[in-house]
This record gives structure tokens, sequence and C-alpha cells, in this order.
């Protein structure tokens, strides 16, 4: 069988252009064996801040994607195995990958957890105030802002809102 990585790679360049047609982007994609067969999952995300239901992916476009995306990967057969095609959001926990995303979501609650510790502390939950260089600022529960490494995030999670 071809390599995973080589897979996700086509994959990928696939999902963006299909992604990109819907006014989406492409957030992540797995390939890898579960207890069912051989699974591709493939996360789409909306630009911009998606602060509310209105803003975020919509069971419709997890469906137009999946229909599209589906018929193209038939089309190139590059993948030499069966699977199962997943096509979902981030969800509302997503997850924060670096600096963009801590500037894309400010205003945002969010848990983060670093390798090592901040202000004496591993883990923060608060309110996301955007990048200042290197450092994420997050208005923490406890009533300061703390500027926290970009560098040292292990970790990082949007919190639900409601």
């Amino acid at each position: 069988m071809r390599g995973v990585a080589s897979i996700v790679e086509q994959v990928k360049d696939a999902a963006t252009r299909v992604a990109a047609t819907h006014g989406l982007e492409l957030f992540d994609v797995q390939f890898r064996r579960e207890a069912y067969g051989m699974v591709l999952r493939v996360r789409i995300d909306r630009p911009g801040p998606a602060a509310n239901a209105e803003e975020c992916v919509s069971v419709q476009d997890c469906s137009h994607v999946s229909r599209d995306l589906s018929a193209l990967l038939d089309v190139e057969d590059f993948i030499p195995v069966a699977y199962t095609l997943e096509v979902s959001s981030p969800g509302l926990d997503r997850p924060l990958r670096g600096r963009t995303d801590f500037e894309r979501f400010a205003g945002r609650r969010a848990k983060v957890v670093m390798r090592e510790a901040v202000d004496g502390q591993t883990f923060f939950r608060g309110r996301l105030a955007g990048v200042d260089a290197d450092y994420a600022l997050i208005d923490g529960e406890d009533g300061r802002q703390h500027r926290v490494p970009l560098g040292l995030v292990t970790r990082a999670n949007l919190e639900v809102e409601f």
C-alpha cells in the first residue's frame, strides 16, 4: 500500500480544492486504521472568527464537501484500500493551532496547557486577548493577564460558551 503520509498529502490537496469551492478551508486530514477498518477523516472550517452558530461549519456544509470530495477521490483513485470518509467541523471546542488561531479567536474563552510553567502555572483558563510578538495574551480567571510564550503551548482548545 502507498504510504499513509503520501495519501494524506494528496487528500489534503484535493480537500483544500473542494472546500474552497464552498467558501471553506481545510482544517485537518487523518487516515488511519480503526476497529472497523480504514477511516479518512477530513475536518473543514469556515474562515473568520466563527463566534456563533451561523458562522460555524454546518451539517449541510459537511454534506456538500463530503459528496464532492468523495466523487473527486473516486475519480483520482489514489487510495488503494477500502475506507470510510468522514467530513466534519473542528467542533465548538476546536483546537487552537498557533499564532493565527490565537489572534483569530481573541475574545473567546480557552484552555491552554503549557510544556513549562509560566507565571507559576502550566494550565490557563480564560479569555484570549490576542497576540503580542511571540506571546498569547490570556485574561485569566484569576483576574490577571498572562503572557504565554506560543512556543511552550502543548495543547489549547476553545471552551464552549452558551
